[in-house]
């Protein structure tokens, strides 16, 4: 039987803040693979479908500001980090493609920690914050900017990771009273470059149309990832992400940024069209 949580949203464009009730529906686990156990969530009117095993279709209807919308498949909901399914060495792989080459806001699949459940619609909502920790390939519309590095994308189609020591979450509790800072631009600056420190990240901007079918895998060992698409290596990194981690293949409206200037930024777009995501071939060895 679903059951619903009703959670209080926060999105924020620059120093303005504004509150949204947005109502995330949980469904009862599926087993998708024998390996792979996946929860849907979505907000009203957003649907996640399982159309046969290792198959999908995540759904984002139209709306408007302010108005958060997410679909969502994940094998970790209700799990401690610490329980996370997936340790490394292995390999991730499907075939997907969306309906547009660009969606408002993000939208991806791949492995994570699920790191900001308190804050980002995307989380969980169960857990305190901690730093991320992920490999997956990531699809983030213009208004975002997620890159610590000056050197590496920051929105449109890439393939990254993230890895970050397994800070206790007291440890960052004062960058939770920092955060009103982030409105100095100086400070905001210093801010990110110690941030780059703590958090080591690679990434690579993609070439590709989503809108076509791709094979995407993601190798996972201890001392190194390694991306391909369609068969073809994209980014080979020794930035591996520590363990374990969750499977999540999701599309929301949201977007942060955080750029070289020290602007910062985050919120929710307007979607003028239907959005959606279909993968297949869904694995884990």
């Amino acid at each position: 039987m679903d059951y619903i949580i009703n959670a209080l949203e926060i999105a924020g464009r620059g120093a303005g803040a504004t509150k949204m009730n947005t109502e995330i529906i949980y469904n009862e686990p599926v087993k998708t693979l024998s390996e792979i156990s996946l929860r849907p969530s979505a907000t009203p009117g957003a649907n996640v479908d399982f159309l046969r095993p290792g198959t999908g279709h995540l759904h984002l209807p139209p709306g408007p500001v302010q108005q958060y919308r997410l679909a969502q498949a994940d094998d970790y909901r209700g799990l401690a980090r610490a329980r996370f399914p997936w340790q490394a060495p292995l390999t991730f792989g499907l075939r997907a493609r969306a309906s547009h080459a660009v969606s408002p806001g993000t939208w991806g699949f791949g492995l994570w920690n699920d790191p900001m459940s308190l804050s980002l619609g995307f989380g969980s909502g169960r857990k305190l914050p901690a730093l991320p920790n992920t490999a997956w390939f990531f699809f983030a519309s213009p208004e975002n900017h997620l890159s610590l590095r000056d050197d590496r994308p920051a929105n449109g189609a890439l393939a990254g990771t993230f890895r970050a020591p397994h800070w206790p979450a007291w440890m960052l509790a004062p960058g939770a009273v920092a955060l009103p800072l982030l409105f100095f631009r100086p400070l905001a600056r210093y801010l990110r470059r110690l941030a780059a420190r703590i958090v080591q990240q690679d990434a690579f901007a993609l070439t590709i149309d989503p809108t076509g079918w791709h094979t995407y895998t993601i190798r996972w060992a201890r001392e190194q990832v390694t991306f391909g698409v369609d068969g073809q290596t994209v980014l080979e990194t020794d930035i591996s992400p520590r363990g374990p981690l969750g499977l999540v293949i999701w599309v929301d409206n949201q977007f942060a940024a955080w750029r070289p200037d020290g602007g910062g930024q985050w919120g929710v777009l307007e979607g003028r069209e239907a959005f959606f995501v279909e993968f297949e071939e869904l694995n884990i060895q």
